[in-house]
């Protein structure tokens, strides 16, 4: 491509995604049926059999893509627990999409090998954890959870006396593994992938916010892993840390804390005294796309030992030069990966410890205004907001249902249903930078018109 036509491309690219940006506010929260059903009869086509200029592809996207999206980049939008990209990591994305930079090791990409180090070393300060510990950014939580808990099996088995890396698990001695009643379903789901059997797990009772009741754990022997939570997916509650890991460590047991939003505590002196003893673990796993508010895709785990997390995750080639500096190759589940660092350190960089507390201590003071209005109008908070999350019901279950799918249609704002302790609910989660008090007034009125359609 012409110089001068590739300048012009990225021009375009950029100028267009800044007025989706700036459109969001105008528009629906979630696309209407007509947008979905006009990309999709445009997608509706053959493989060209000659190429298309580059400049209508990227019209195409606008034309047919932006109005068919989710405006989860703006600020009523309080669906599972996503955060809207920060303005400084949405310019470094761009940028080191430019780069396109293969990540793998220090040697395929030296500049953002040092910005994952300082990334990690920042993240290490701000979330209190041991400076020692080794981390990796991945995909998102489900691979973080994964990361640790490789981690974690390598650890609990080589104390035994098995090498699963080269062994594998036919023969292993039994691995117990311990959750709460309401763990969430990716650590499930990584359980299953790591050949431990989601199925054989040992699950402790949880009260009436969903922590661990801990007078009510197992009796376990031999290699113990044990799975804890920071931030309950529906009330944002906290397993309670310090007798957890007291009970654990009698038994010689690896403790991990899967922390996806709730991790995020510790970053607030505020808020901190939530996730105290935390720290105490051996492994942790957060995401940055939830309320470090960079692009996805982005998760951290953090493994406070090194040697176990390299034992499980390391590899080596014929072509795979090393460096004397980290390796990302060496702890984490992938060889080829974009370079989350850039997001993560503009991020944290643009924020600074002092502006990290306040976006997420803004978030949890509007989730406590949110409830406190809903409750003033007559409905039912069913959780303790401790966090940023709310779980709402507007009566039965059949007339909470209705009011989820009228909001959800009116394209005010977008809150999403769950089903928690038995009873439907509205779940509604503030993570975002970009929610202000006007987005939380115009969302409460949303709410409240969509209960009273029914």
């Amino acid at each position: 491509m012409d110089p001068d036509k590739r300048r012009s491309l990225l021009a375009d690219a950029a100028e267009r995604g800044t007025r989706y940006l700036e459109e969001l506010d105008a528009g629906p929260v979630y696309p209407g049926r007509s947008e979905i059903a006009r990309l999709e009869q445009a997608l509706d086509a053959p493989l060209p059999d000659d190429p298309t200029d580059a400049s209508e592809v990227l019209a195409f996207l606008d034309e047919f893509g932006s109005p068919a999206t989710v405006a989860s980049a703006g600020g009523r939008y309080f669906g599972f627990v996503t955060g809207g990209a920060l303005p400084a990591s949405v310019a470094a994305n761009w940028l080191a999409t430019a780069w396109d930079q293969s990540c793998f090791g220090f040697v395929s990409s030296p500049g953002v090998a040092l910005f994952e180090e300082t990334a990690l070393r920042w993240l290490k300060d701000c979330l209190q954890l041991p400076r020692g510990a080794e981390g990796a950014l991945v995909t998102g939580a489900t691979m973080a959870n994964f990361t640790c808990l490789a981690a974690a099996r390598h650890a609990v088995l080589e104390r035994e006396g098995w090498d699963v890396e080269d062994r594998g698990l036919f023969g292993a001695p039994e691995i117990t593994l311990v959750v709460g009643e309401e763990v969430h379903a990716t650590v499930l789901k990584v359980i299953g992938m790591l050949g431990l059997g989601k199925g054989r797990v040992k699950r402790v009772p949880v009260d009436r916010q969903g922590r661990m009741q801990a007078d009510r754990l197992p009796e376990v022997d031999g290699p113990t892993i044990v799975c804890i939570q920071a931030g309950n997916v529906n009330s944002g509650a906290f397993d309670p840390a310090e007798p957890l890991v007291s009970w654990a460590r009698q038994r010689g047991a690896w403790v991990h804390v899967d922390g996806a939003f709730g991790l995020w505590a510790r970053a607030s002196r505020e808020l901190a005294p939530l996730a105290e003893g935390l720290e105490a673990a051996d492994s942790w796993a957060t995401d940055a796309h939830k309320w470090l508010n960079v692009p996805y895709d982005c998760g951290i785990a953090f493994v406070r030992s090194p040697m176990a997390l390299s034992a499980a995750l390391s590899t080596s080639g014929a072509y795979l030069l090393r460096s004397d500096r980290r390796d990302a190759i060496d702890v984490t589940p992938e060889s080829s990966r974009r370079a989350r660092a850039v997001d993560v350190w503009a991020a944290l960089k643009s924020l600074g410890r002092s502006g990290l507390a306040e976006m997420i201590e803004r978030n949890c003071r509007q989730a406590r205004w949110l409830a406190d209005k809903l409750v003033e109008a007559g409905n039912e908070v069913m959780n303790d907001v401790v966090l940023n999350q709310i779980v709402v019901s507007f009566g039965d279950d059949e007339r909470t249902k209705k009011a989820i799918a009228a909001l959800q249609s009116s394209g005010e704002c977008w809150c999403g249903g769950t089903n928690w302790q038995g009873r439907e609910a509205m779940r509604i989660s503030l993570s975002s930078w970009a929610t202000s008090q006007a987005d939380l007034e115009r969302t409460l009125k949303a709410i409240l018109a969509a209960r009273l359609a029914q």
